[in-house]
């Protein structure tokens, strides 16, 4: 980065949701705030009303783990993707450019789902976060009981999808998808996991390798 560029020596640092694509938020850096991020891991910015670098969750404990850093063509500006622990907005907004509720527009399917399993690894992660969890619950009795949730709900998605239950069916496939979500959440792995395999069976695919 070429921060000697700019006249305060700081350059805007755009954050983004390396899982969703959803921009989080707009910081600065230093020298010392990039510094900083590189060796945490957690993205640090130079607060300009308190003249001092800060680091995004140090309060909250919503901090942002970087996944991947990209300057721009100018060398003035950077992109950030990171993972958050949680809402990064101070008014506890997943974005600080969250518009007002009544100026919503649908949300991508992708988007919920994604905010759904960090949710789900949350509760994970922090079992007695929430005592009333029906999803820290199922952690707590572990393996069997998850995979058999997903068996149970699987078998009711066959069954309404076979009887031409379509508004049933809609609610099968949640619990079932919810479910999945839990069951990959305990056995450490994730979507990203999953699309990163229907992506190479995508590329083999279309490479006339297999048929489907």
């Amino acid at each position: 980065m070429d921060f000697a560029k700019m006249p305060d020596g700081l350059i805007p640092v755009i954050v983004q949701d390396a899982h969703t694509g959803q921009v989080l938020m707009l910081g600065y850096q230093n020298e010392e705030a990039q510094r900083v991020t590189r060796q945490t891991g957690r993205v640090t910015f130079f607060s300009r009303s308190k003249q001092r670098l800060w680091t995004k969750g140090e309060t909250s404990g919503n901090y942002l783990t970087v996944v991947s850093e990209h300057e721009d063509c100018d060398q003035d500006a950077l992109l950030i993707l990171a993972r958050p622990d949680g809402p990064t907005c101070h008014r506890g907004n997943t974005s600080c450019f969250e518009q007002p509720q009544q100026t919503h527009y649908p949300a991508p399917a992708v988007s919920f789902v994604a905010e759904l399993e960090r949710l789900v690894q949350r509760r994970h992660q922090h079992p007695d976060e929430d005592p009333k969890s029906y999803t820290a619950s199922l952690f707590r009795k572990g393996m069997p009981k998850i995979a058999q949730k997903v068996g149970e709900e699987a078998v009711e998605t066959v069954i309404d999808a076979v009887g031409g239950n379509v508004e049933g069916l809609k609610g099968e496939v949640a619990d079932l998808l919810y479910h999945l979500l839990v069951l990959l959440t305990a056995s450490g792995l994730s979507l990203e996991d999953v699309v990163e395999v229907l992506k190479q069976r995508h590329t083999i695919i279309s490479g006339g390798v297999r048929r489907e």
